[in-house]
């Protein structure tokens, strides 16, 4: 729990399931979660229950998907619920808030996304690249 800080947790498409569930369950243990192209709904009454559980400053989200992914929709659904929310604000730059959202024009549920995402999300936690 003290290194927390230091740990994030991010899944790509069923990964970005987990990411919510670790979420859920495991806020105690990361800090910077980074699911990518979730395909489905999820009970985001039981996410946003998990955020009230710590400081909205006591972790970070950021959401990636494409334009032509399947999961865009889904996607979009979520973050306007969770900006409705008084656990989460967004940001772009991740210094005012705790909650970025971004899609990536054209780009399509695959690994060549995954893969940007994924380096672009730890770019953001941890400020490498």
């Amino acid at each position: 729990m003290a290194s927390r800080d230091h740990r994030g947790f991010g899944g790509f498409s069923m990964g970005a399931v987990t990411t919510w569930r670790t979420f859920q369950n495991g806020l105690d243990y990361f800090r910077y979660f980074l699911p990518m192209s979730c395909g489905t709904s999820l009970d985001m009454d039981n996410i946003v229950e998990a955020a009230g559980s710590h400081e909205k400053g006591d972790y970070n989200v950021w959401i990636m998907t494409g334009s032509a992914d399947f999961a865009h929709p889904y996607e979009e659904d979520r973050v306007e619920f969770l900006r409705n929310s008084a656990y989460f604000t967004q940001t772009s730059d991740g210094t005012d808030g705790n909650l970025a959202f971004n899609v990536k024009e054209g780009y399509e549920h695959d690994g060549v996304a995954a893969m940007e995402y994924t380096y672009n999300g730890m770019s953001w936690f941890w400020g490498v690249g």
